[in-house]
């Protein structure tokens, strides 16, 4: 049933009350260096947090030996993160709604040189509308919002009518074994809410992504003598080319996936990091390429693999030097399967009100081409997993800014949806 109109006005009214901690918060969480292997500062803070509003809390371990024996988990390799899931409850005096999960990752993407950012990418600035800082955007800001939205309630000496359960998560940007280790654990709800940064837009469809390395192996000798070695580097680079061309017909077939007809370039191969050789006059031994290629929902990302696989063994077949020296292909990272959110869900449309009174504005949705988180929830568990978000820019490159007046507006959506899907109920110390 939709909200009544007068307590959807005082729910508007307390976000807009308790914007400025909100914001406060947001670069608190900024300041934190939460780089793959580094978020248990952020992660503490985060705990303390949530226990400091009197939620009950925990913190536990990923378990690697379950997440590597699931059919989602990513490959674990040295520099998986050690960081703890850090895991909040609000338990209702009654069970009058809809349960919740509400989920974050503090993870954030490596900031590349350090002159080209306006300013320290840890050192949230404010410039008119804009946060800036690495991860202000991807997903600080919607961490935030995850808590306030509960604020805002709690301002009204309201909350929740059912459970809610608020996860804050890492790996999200290498494996996604963060959300799922919360899987593991048991939690689940009728509904799943992460607030990445989506445009105040609803994700239809979610590509799935691999994560893998080629290596090859040369042979070494002196520049003067080039003729009679191998550049490894060389090598590599005809590797590539043929990985190309897997793109290029993966992406040929999106006319056969539905939400991915429209789009020119769906499926993305990215050479993200390439290291080779160990001398600049000698012809390099070895080179390594780190990748990342998408794949359409209902893939298997287990078959997408093995694809990759016998492309780069078929190409290495016919090269002259390669046919000798096969390259050595490995998967160290997401192994990830995409999802598509079928339309005419009840959450949905409880969404689609909510995002329509913060905003004036009927809800769009659209197809995103990376990974996301939710694609546990709609994968594994069968719930609507719904990933709506703020307005940013620059996410993963330099600059990174979110903009404030969206995460209010979408804070506001979300804070309507609660107390829609879920109920409210008075506080007990209310």
């Amino acid at each position: 049933m939709p909200l009544d109109p007068t307590l959807a006005a005082e729910i508007e009214a307390a976000v807009a009350d308790g914007f400025d901690a909100q914001v406060e918060h947001t670069r608190n969480l900024v300041r934190f260096a939460s780089l793959r292997g580094q978020e248990q500062a952020c992660q503490d803070y985060v705990f303390e947090t949530f226990r400091a509003r009197g939620y009950a809390a925990e913190r536990f371990a990923m378990d690697r030996a379950a997440l590597q024996s699931h059919p989602g988990g990513g490959r674990i390799d040295e520099r998986h993160s050690d960081a703890p899931i850090v895991v909040c409850h609000h338990r209702p005096a009654g069970q009058a709604g809809r349960s919740l999960i509400l989920q974050a990752h503090v993870d954030v993407v490596p900031t590349g040189p350090l002159d080209l950012w306006r300013h320290p990418p840890f050192d949230p600035v404010i410039e008119g509308d804009w946060l800036y800082g690495r991860g202000a955007g991807d997903m600080k800001a919607g961490h935030a919002a995850n808590l306030f939205a509960l604020n805002a309630l709690a301002r009204l000496g309201l909350q929740p009518a059912s459970a809610v359960t608020i996860q804050s998560v890492v790996e999200e940007e290498s494996t996604g074994n963060g959300a799922l280790a919360a899987h593991l654990r048991g939690y689940r709800a009728d509904a799943v809410f992460i607030p990445e940064p989506e445009d105040e837009a609803l994700v239809r469809a979610n590509t799935g992504v691999i994560w893998f390395t080629v290596e090859v192996r040369g042979r070494p000798v002196h520049v003067r003598e080039m003729g009679a070695g191998a550049n490894a580097i060389d090598a590599l680079w005809r590797v590539v080319g043929a990985l190309r061309e897997v793109e290029a017909r993966w992406n040929d077939e999106r006319g056969r996936h539905r939400h991915f007809e429209d789009e020119a370039h769906p499926i993305n191969l990215n050479i993200g990091r390439i290291a080779g050789g160990d001398w600049a006059s000698s012809v390099p031994a070895w080179a390594r390429a780190d990748c990342r290629i998408a794949l359409y929902p209902g893939t298997r990302a287990a078959d997408a693999a093995a694809a990759i696989e016998e492309t780069v063994a078929r190409f290495a077949s016919g090269d002259a030097f390669l046919a000798r020296n096969p390259p050595l292909v490995r998967f160290n990272g997401f192994m990830a399967e995409g999802y598509v959110l079928e339309e005419g869900s009840e959450a949905e449309a409880v969404l689609g009100r909510a995002h329509e009174r913060a905003t004036g504005k009927a809800l769009t949705s659209f197809m995103s081409p990376s990974y996301l988180d939710t694609r546990v929830h709609a994968l594994y568990e069968n719930v609507p997993a719904l990933c709506y978000g703020p307005h940013a820019e620059n996410i993963h490159g330099f600059d990174e800014r979110v903009s404030l007046a969206s995460v209010k507006r979408s804070t506001t959506a979300m804070a309507l949806f609660v107390a829609e899907w879920c109920g409210v109920e008075r506080k007990a110390s209310a």
